[in-house]
């Protein structure tokens, strides 16, 4: 029995974890090889279930109805008077790229040439727009589709020699004849820390550019660390202070353009707050029932904030 994604518009985090344990897995006029699942819990957007089954080179869907995503300078393209997040393909299309199964119905992603103009109809959208717009499920998709497309266009030839680069056969990566060089679709990882003083504040940072809006603290993952070393490394960086006790709070793709969120709580231990003026406009300490403006449901970001809010609200202070 395949483990299945299934999505859920109640679930917490709009981009779901991707756990490595993956099966073939095929379907009725679907060939297998290529063709995974990801495990992951039942979930549900508007009271319909979804099930969406990975799909990698060399898989090709069954002839029939498709979901096509497009892409145009790195945008997603949909219809002007509706944000639909798909458009039929015609029966038996030969994809781009075929990317898997949402709800058993294939789907299709290509980047449409830069220097031609849209289709009639049609118009591009950013990937942080598009939230709120379209079903979350569809929006999971389209994140995880429009990296793949990115990485097909970023990775035709050798980083090393130049040369073209060939498909590594059941997976997204790509292998060159000439050297042996092989990529993989890019993964930024980056730290998410809420930094707290064991009590009643929260300690959040705005950049320039961000408005009235604050949030946690975040910075990528350098080689040679490991996530709880990357919070408190980033964490004196950004702010000056000293933190222990990093605790674990979830993860989130965020595909802008192909990073992983991983977040954490952690404990303020000493210190003064000195905001890094390279990277900070502000960074302030602030009560759980007196909060400034956050970041949207969206990022894992406000959904640490609000589970830290809900701790301390009921916590009984």
């Amino acid at each position: 029995m395949p483990h299945v994604l299934w999505f859920d518009a109640r679930a917490e985090l709009p981009f779901p974890s991707d756990p490595s344990d993956r099966d073939g897995f095929g379907r009725t006029g679907v060939p297998s090889v290529g063709c995974r699942s990801s495990a992951g819990p039942k979930r549900r957007y508007n009271g319909r279930m979804f099930r969406f089954v990975r799909a990698y080179p060399p898989a090709r869907p069954a002839e029939g109805p498709v979901l096509l995503l497009q892409f145009h300078n790195g945008e997603f393209v949909h219809r002007r008077e509706a944000f639909s997040p798909v458009v039929p393909g015609p029966e038996g299309m030969v994809p781009r790229l075929f990317v898997g199964m949402l709800d058993g119905v294939p789907c299709l992603a290509e980047a449409l040439p830069e220097s031609e103009a849209l289709p009639e109809g049609m118009r591009t959208v950013g990937l942080r727009s598009l939230y709120g717009h379209i079903d979350e499920a569809y929006y999971v998709l389209v994140g995880y589709a429009a990296q793949l497309v990115r990485w097909q266009r970023t990775a035709r030839f050798c980083s090393v020699c130049a040369s073209e680069m060939r498909d590594v056969t059941n997976t997204w990566g790509r292998e060159c004849p000439n050297c042996g060089h092989t990529g993989y679709p890019p993964v930024s990882p980056a730290v998410l820390a809420l930094v707290h003083d064991g009590g009643d504040r929260v300690l959040l940072a705005q950049k320039p550019g961000w408005g009235d809006r604050f949030s946690i603290l975040a910075g990528f993952v350098e080689p040679g660390e490991s996530l709880e070393e990357c919070v408190v490394r980033e964490v004196h960086e950004e702010v000056g202070v000293l933190v222990d006790d990093p605790t674990y709070q979830g993860s989130q793709s965020w595909p802008f353009p192909h990073q992983i969120m991983i977040g954490f709580t952690c404990r303020y231990r000493s210190g003064e707050v000195v905001p890094d003026e390279t990277e900070l406009s502000r960074a302030e300490w602030f009560r759980y029932d007196a909060m400034p403006e956050l970041p949207p449901p969206l990022s894992l970001s406000r959904q640490i904030i609000d589970r830290w809010v809900a701790s301390r609200r009921n916590s009984g202070n």
